[in-house]
């Protein structure tokens, strides 16, 4: 099969799959799963003996497969010889290699073959756009890394796609930008923001959120200047994990990711994912760093596939502090809100943990003091009523425009959470 067919038949399934009845779906998910398991897993060398179910196969993590990289890929492709492709353009014969930004950590790999590539490519047309895919599509991506799963849209006749290398800086490129004039606008939440400060010419039909937490606070700004909804694409190195419909539902891609949750406390999960429609590099039951708080409702699209209310941030930015009970822990969107709701004036922060007993409360030079003195107190507040021994200084600096590194509005910077 080539590769737009390959696409064709990865968007008519997708789109299939998104019109069963809960029960149905998973039926079918079931039976997805199981030929992964008996046909695809033990192409791989970590999975040579692995058992019947899946809930007997050990849990998985970067450290893990970065560590035997070439165990987890059918090629027995190592982890330096990835890199040395990457460094090549990202390929290394047939296969597409590419790496995560690594702003937020240290950098994870993947490795996909061209039917892959092509699979995502359907895919995330059925999610995102499929009512404007007949008309033509112009799709702005702006990310800090371009990769090889884009080279598949550029093949199609329907999609043009234009990549903006976020860490070069919007002055570099605003003009070709508008200039490309986008029906879907895909970029992290921080540059829409920018967007919208700087009054680009833009008039997409559709606008995406991705790569960094979408918190409350950047939403309204984003779709009062845009005049649409704000949208999400919820992807990582790792995979494609949720994409929002018409609806504003954000649904889970169970139809090709198999989602385990782990507990993490204040109704919050960590999900496990196994990729079940990956053949070249196998993740099963790999445990993802995120923080997600799933919806108990169906959606009004009619979708079978699960529902996240919100993406609260990552396990690496929980607060771990200290009380004369033993430790604690605050998680990012506890955090975030407190200082969102001290006033209503405020519309951008940083807060970050420093040391086992010290906060840095980041505030604008702009910002009246009475609304940075009440963050401060909300704070400090916040962390009494958990009996927390820490310090919170307030800072009054500027917060520019970061494009080398993910924006992380609460940022724990303890050693020990990384």
């Amino acid at each position: 099969m080539n590769g737009l067919a390959e696409a064709a038949g990865s968007f008519a399934l997708t789109r299939w799959v998104s019109r069963k009845t809960r029960p149905d779906f998973e039926r079918w998910q079931a039976a997805a799963l199981r030929r992964f398991l008996d046909r695809d897993l033990p192409r791989a060398p970590f999975y040579r003996k692995a058992p019947a179910r899946l809930a007997d196969l050990p849990v998985t993590d970067k450290a893990l497969l970065m560590g035997r990289f070439e165990d987890f890929n059918i090629y027995g492709l190592t982890a330096t010889e990835a890199w040395a492709a990457l460094a090549r353009g990202g390929r290394a014969g047939a296969l597409t290699v590419g790496a995560s930004t690594g702003t937020s950590g240290n950098r994870g790999l993947f490795v996909i073959s061209e039917a892959e590539k092509y699979r995502w490519l359907g895919a995330i047309l059925a999610k995102a756009a499929p009512d404007l895919l007949w008309r033509g599509m112009r799709v702005a991506v702006i990310l800090p890394q371009n990769t090889g799963l884009y080279d598949s849209a550029r093949k199609s006749r329907l999609i043009k796609l234009a990549f903006f290398d976020l860490t070069m800086g919007p002055e570099r490129w605003r003009d070709a930008l508008e200039a490309f004039d986008p029906t879907v606008v895909i970029a992290p939440p921080k540059m829409l923001r920018h967007f919208a400060a700087e009054s680009f010419r833009l008039r997409p039909k559709r606008v995406f959120s991705v790569a960094e937490t979408l918190d409350p606070v950047d939403r309204p700004v984003v779709e009062d200047f845009f005049r649409l909804p704000l949208d999400q694409i919820y992807m990582a190195t790792e995979g494609l994990f949720a994409v929002t419909c018409r609806q504003g539902g954000l649904h889970l891609a169970e139809d090709s990711v198999f989602f385990e949750f782990e507990p993490a406390g204040e109704g919050l999960v960590t999900p496990l994912v196994t990729a079940f429609r990956r053949r070249t590099q196998i993740m099963a039951r790999y445990r993802m760093n995120d923080l997600l708080r799933l919806s108990g409702q169906p959606c009004a699209c009619g979708s079978p596939l699960r529902c996240v209310d919100e993406i609260v941030g990552r396990m690496d930015d929980v607060f771990r502090l200290t009380s004369k009970s033993g430790p604690i822990l605050v998680t990012p969107d506890v955090l975030r809100n407190a200082v969102l709701k001290s006033d209503l004036r405020i519309d951008d922060f940083r807060l970050v943990q420093t040391g086992p007993d010290r906060i840095e409360l980041r505030l604008p030079p702009a910002l009246a003091d009475d609304a940075a003195a009440a963050a401060h107190q909300a704070v400090q507040a916040l962390l009494e009523a958990q009996k927390a021994v820490a310090t919170v200084t307030l800072v009054r600096a500027p917060l520019p425009l970061e494009t080398g590194r993910k924006l992380r509005r609460v940022e724990c910077r303890l050693e020990q959470a990384r």
